[in-house]
């Protein structure tokens, strides 16, 4: 069932931050304190302090690679227990860990929905299911739980009349992405949320088609920001600035240059990485779905999944002070000193 199966893992506020806060406080080479940030990539793709550091814009500042994930709500978590120095996740996702406590703050955009950049949730041609109520009762593929997708999901459901009651009896199936288009196949799911390069992929093989899509409901919008501790931000200004700055410049980079330009560096990042992945499937990306340029981040970001969270009950009203979930002090196209 849908609800009361998502909720993230609480912070224990007794956790020591050591490792979000392991600078000495003297600033480096370049204002930069700590000068290694440890993150988790992604198989088979590139995230944008990859593209930075690539591009020659994080130095001095280098990244340490300590595995991947496929979920944004673990790898917040990660970030704010100290086992990452930063972390990526879908807007409601920070919100949830902020209202349990997690002393993390948003500072750049980093994916999103556009016209060439979505998530669709599709099922099989052929399939009896048109619209909102013959989800009831069914299986829907998703990456995880307490995210974009089920956020998105209940938006539809709620949209379409059905009531909490009927809502419980639609079932979230979490499948890791590169499998689900296969189980929507194979008949173990009947919807699959997809995006990206695999979606695509997916479309391309024919005999699936969208059910509904997130732009459907939202138009085009910023999904998901990237976080820092407090505690970080408090002892690591200066590597704050010059991981922010160079984020929101490769964010920018993509935005300013042509598809077969991103995907030609990002075929060189995965080649020069040497993880014994995939590389194939980078060849269909098409944008980040960022909203606003390098990666700004707005209150309306988050304001619509608080909103939904307090709804759903997730959330007490007011628990949470949006304005309070992010800056954009760091990023230099928010304060005018980018081009």
């Amino acid at each position: 069932m849908i609800r009361h199966r998502h909720a993230l893992v609480p912070v224990l506020l007794a956790i020591t931050l050591a490792a979000c806060g392991s600078a000495s406080g003297a600033a480096g080479a370049g204002g930069a304190e700590v000068t290694e940030l440890r993150y988790q990539g992604s198989v088979g793709a590139v995230t944008f302090p990859e593209l930075a550091e690539h591009l020659g814009y994080l130095a001095p500042v280098k990244l340490k690679w300590i595995g991947n994930t496929i979920s944004g709500p673990q790898d917040i978590q990660a970030a704010a227990t100290g086992q990452t120095d930063f972390g990526g996740a879908f807007n409601g996702a920070i919100v949830k860990l902020a209202a349990a406590g997690a002393p993390i703050k948003a500072v750049v955009g980093y994916y999103g929905s556009d016209k060439d950049s979505f998530i669709g949730y599709y099922v099989p041609d052929g399939s009896p299911i048109k619209g909102p109520r013959d989800l009831i009762g069914k299986k829907i593929g998703v990456n995880t739980l307490g995210a974009h997708l089920e956020a998105v999901l209940k938006e539809y459901l709620k949209r379409g009349g059905l009531t909490p009651q009927e809502i419980d009896k639609v079932e979230l199936v979490v499948v890791p992405p590169v499998s689900t288009e296969q189980a929507l196949r194979q008949g173990q799911i009947d919807v699959a949320a997809l995006s990206g390069i695999l979606r695509d992929k997916a479309l391309e093989r024919g005999g699936i088609h969208p059910l509904f899509t997130d732009i459907d409901l939202f138009g085009p919008f910023t999904a998901g920001s990237v976080v820092l501790t407090e505690p970080f931000i408090k002892r690591n200004p200066g590597t704050t600035r010059k991981f922010v700055e160079a984020f929101a410049k490769a964010v920018r980079w993509t935005q300013d240059h042509s598809r077969e330009e991103v995907v030609a560096e990002y075929r060189k990042i995965i080649a020069a990485r040497g993880r014994n992945e995939d590389a194939s499937a980078i060849g269909f990306w098409k944008s980040s779905g960022v909203a606003q340029k390098g990666g700004v981040i707005e209150a309306r970001d988050f304001q619509t999944w608080a909103d939904w969270l307090e709804r759903e009950g997730e959330i007490e009203p007011g628990q949470v002070k949006v304005a309070d979930l992010f800056t954009n002090a760091y990023n230099p196209y928010a304060t005018g000193s980018a081009s």
